[in-house]
């Protein structure tokens, strides 16, 4: 089982690097103004997109539930866990409802919404990790 533990933190960490990156991708192409730019902007964020933070998605959701089966923890604590995963997981469909947007140039947000839209995946990070390291609950 560690060797699944193992898998499932290190597709946990690509997917946030996805969570993270994104949203930092809408920032800047929020604030370009020329052609060129917004479709390099469109192409980094789609594979971006398909091809890390949904891969990781995927595979860290499905490494969960094989821990969840294998060790049969329970307790608040993964509850309190498991609900910010479901969070995190509209996030991630959000994101992807906004790179759509993005591609067909009807984004209506400013960069500074975008800066703040970012910082979502940060704090349920550092809570999911309390609440799995310290399960204090």
């Amino acid at each position: 089982m560690l060797w699944i533990k193992a898998f499932h933190i290190v597709f946990m960490v690509t997917w946030f690097a996805g969570l993270f990156y994104l949203p930092r991708l809408f920032v800047y192409h929020a604030m370009t103004d020329d052609t060129a730019g917004r479709e390099r902007f469109k192409v980094m964020e789609r594979k971006l997109y398909f091809g890390i933070m949904a891969p990781g998605a995927v595979l860290t959701i499905a490494f969960g539930l094989w821990l969840r089966v294998g060790y049969g923890v329970g307790g608040r604590w993964l509850h309190g866990k498991l609900a910010l995963v479901a969070v995190l997981i509209a996030y991630h469909l959000w994101c992807g409802k906004l790179m759509i947007d993005f591609k067909h140039d009807r984004n209506t947000r400013s960069h500074v919404w975008y800066r703040w839209f970012n910082e979502v995946p940060t704090v349920i990070l550092i809570v999911v990790v309390i609440l799995t390291v310290v399960k204090p609950f």
